[in-house]
């Protein structure tokens, strides 16, 4: 499942989780548990870097608070014996918060929290990895739309992306895992982190692109890629809107989170593989699972 990319600029990505033919809400699971929490670092020192470094950010920016997120800690993949059974994933989430991110993933040690193993998760153990997600939008003039980052946002000023962010455990009513042991309760908070993961995606997109939720389809989950460059995780979904570009450009105008981004793109495939040179590697990835759900989109 796994796939390793190089990129000219150092964006490397590595495709943890790749689904060509989509998977739909009811073939995506979740088990949230503790199991799949960060194991802090055995060097005390770099544990306590964590810390120093979060208090660092914090006096430079007031606004920096620390909101809880969900932890990537692997997948299963269940394709099934019965030719008619349909194909099921089942990722593993753990939590972890913004502080612990800023203070591993995007640390400038962060390399130093990496354990040598062929196994992703053992690899990454020791770091927050928080779950983003990214969406692949389809307008209804064969379009896809790419967002030019703002030049004050945190990571990647300036690059082009894809409308994402983060399913959020607040929306769940997640602060811990306590209250949670029990399997009735299990079941149904796996239920709910499930369909966080496709309602939270459809919340980027309309409140960073302006586009009416109701003119969204379903979003179909298409596979998890992962920036090398501080081991970032972000889980890709393709949506089809019903609004041709033009009046989602108009619509952009008064989008919500339209403050992160500078301008909105509607393009071809074509211009979409000029536009990948300068896309962070988590996002580069997102563009290659997206190309295997494309008929031909790879031998052009």
């Amino acid at each position: 499942m796994e796939e390793k990319i190089s990129c000219d600029d150092g964006h490397e990505f590595k495709l943890l989780l790749s689904c060509p033919s989509g998977l739909s809400p009811s073939q995506v699971s979740v088990v949230f548990d503790e199991a799949y929490d960060r194991i802090p670092h055995p060097d005390p020192i770099l544990e306590h870097s964590i810390s120093e470094i979060w208090d660092a950010r914090v006096q430079q920016s007031s606004s920096l608070y620390n909101g809880t997120k969900f932890r990537y800690g692997g997948y299963t993949f269940n394709v099934g014996n019965d030719p008619k059974q349909q194909p099921h994933v089942s990722l593993q989430l753990g939590l972890t918060d913004y502080r612990t991110f800023v203070g591993t993933n995007l640390s400038p040690m962060w390399e130093r929290y990496l354990v040598q193993s062929e196994d992703d998760c053992i690899q990454c153990q020791h770091t927050s990895s928080p779950l983003g997600n990214g969406a692949i939008v389809e307008t209804s003039d064969k379009k896809i739309l790419v967002l030019q980052r703002s030049n004050k946002v945190g990571e990647f000023p300036g690059y082009f992306v894809f409308p994402g962010g983060h399913p959020e455990p607040q929306e769940v009513g997640i602060i811990s895992h306590d209250g949670f042991q029990e399997l009735n309760q299990c079941r149904t908070i796996n239920s709910k982190v499930s369909q966080e993961m496709f309602d939270s995606i459809v919340r980027e997109v309309v409140e960073e692109i302006g586009a009416p939720a109701d003119s969204l389809s379903s979003p179909i989950f298409i596979g998890i890629s992962r920036r090398v460059l501080n081991v970032r995780p972000t889980a890709f979904f393709v949506i089809k809107c019903n609004l041709q570009s033009d009046e989602i450009q108009q619509l952009y105008s008064s989008a919500q989170d339209g403050f992160e981004s500078t301008q909105l793109y509607a393009v071809s495939m074509s211009d979409l593989e000029n536009m990948a040179s300068k896309m962070p590697g988590c996002h580069r990835g997102g563009f290659a699972l997206y190309k295997l759900t494309v008929p031909g989109a790879n031998n052009s």
